[in-house]
């Protein structure tokens, strides 16, 4: 496996790496290595947008969305009665 150091990395992004990888329960190193495959690496073969955005962002859980449904309308009536 190769090596890559990553020189003059602002203060800011290294704490924001380490943690998120705490957030995931993952080394610093680990978390680097996913956010560059997931950044330079092919999408997996037929996986869409939408299944991609979920497994992005499925470790902040999901949202439970209630709709009300609203009753059917009555349609217009184009018949044209009158003999047209």
């Amino acid at each position: 496996m190769a090596t890559i150091r990553i020189r003059n990395l602002d203060e800011a992004t290294k704490t924001g790496l380490r943690l998120q990888a705490a957030r995931y329960g993952r080394s610093m190193e680990e978390e680097a290595r996913r956010i560059l495959r997931q950044a330079v690496g092919p999408a997996e073969p037929g996986e869409g947008l939408g299944t991609r955005l979920q497994h992005r962002f499925a470790a902040l859980g999901g949202v439970e969305l209630e709709f009300t449904r609203l009753p059917d309308r009555q349609l217009p009536d184009f018949s044209g009665g009158d003999g047209q």
